[in-house]
């Protein structure tokens, strides 16, 4: 399978004042998927614009036509099974059946404690996301669901007429853990990494290729014990959070080595981000376009 190339689309720009546009131009540039990232708000970006994910994926459906379109990712952390599921179905309709949801345990960030509750621990985050992907897979793929569990519940949740893209739209599972590789390895059609965030800081790209190799060892054998081919699962990695963080953008000939480091693990697509100017995801645009446009072919 040839590497695929994909990218994020950061929610803070206003859709008439060059959000449409970067939609636009990920479709003409040529890329596989462009997500979004779906938060309430995120990081060094809290104090500026940020919008929804469902809506902006919305508008982006009505603008593309061929481009696939997701979150990276989705988590438990403000979303409820019931209703997002039928937010995805609408999505999935208006785009004609081109919707991935990327969909992760979430973390400690804004997302924790906008609503008023108190983080959950990481043991809580994966009890909640342990429950949260098997009934969102249900609600996806029957008309009527009812489920009474220990964290969420549903009463003849409805959802007709189902999604376009058959038996449910993707998913791509953001896991490192042991219990989020096996939700992977049951109702993934994708796998997510982002490396191994202990390296960030003061690791080195030598040593995130190996934590990232022992990650895809620990999905294969999730796999295994499931049943399951870990080669039915497409591997995705977003980048800026390795080491090289978002030097891989420096240059056309940095992110040809760096994705071909990696492809060489496994990896079947790269997700890079769209430039933001003053940010940790500044970039050249005409490095980043010519990377949209060149790089795949010259990784063969």
């Amino acid at each position: 399978m040839s590497l695929r190339l994909s990218t994020v689309i950061l929610p803070v720009r206003r859709w008439q004042e060059g959000g449409r546009d970067q939609w636009v131009r990920a479709e003409q540039l040529g890329f596989h998927t462009a997500y979004t990232y779906d938060h309430l708000a995120w990081r060094s970006f809290r104090d500026g614009p940020w919008f929804g994910a469902v809506p902006t994926l919305t508008a982006a459906a009505t603008a593309t036509e061929r481009l696939r379109l997701g979150t990276l990712v989705t988590s438990p952390n403000f979303r409820h099974p019931v209703t997002l599921a039928k937010e995805l179905i609408s999505l999935d309709d208006i785009s004609g059946g081109r919707i991935t949801l990327g969909i992760g345990a979430g973390s400690n960030g804004f997302d924790a404690s906008t609503l008023g509750q108190e983080p959950w621990t990481p043991r809580e985050r994966a009890d909640h996301f342990e429950e949260f992907v098997p009934l969102l897979d249900r609600l996806l793929t029957e008309d009527s669901v009812s489920h009474r569990g220990r964290f969420y519940a549903a009463e003849e949740a409805r959802n007709i007429p189902g999604c376009v893209q058959r038996p449910r739209l993707p998913f791509a599972v953001a896991a490192t853990g042991p219990r989020g590789l096996k939700l992977a390895a049951r109702h993934g059609q994708a796998w997510v990494t982002t490396g191994d965030p202990k390296l960030y800081e003061e690791g080195t790209p030598e040593q995130s290729v190996e934590a990232i190799r022992g990650q895809l060892e620990k999905l294969g054998k999730a796999c295994a014990e499931t049943g399951r081919d870990v080669a039915e699962l497409d591997k995705i990695l977003l980048t800026g959070f390795t080491p090289e963080k978002n030097s891989v953008l420096d240059s056309f000939d940095a992110f040809v080595d760096f994705a071909g480091r990696h492809r060489e693990l496994g990896f079947t697509e790269i997700v890079i981000h769209a430039p933001i100017a003053d940010s940790a995801f500044a970039a050249d645009e005409a490095v980043f376009e010519r990377i949209a446009t060149e790089a795949v072919a010259q990784l063969g």
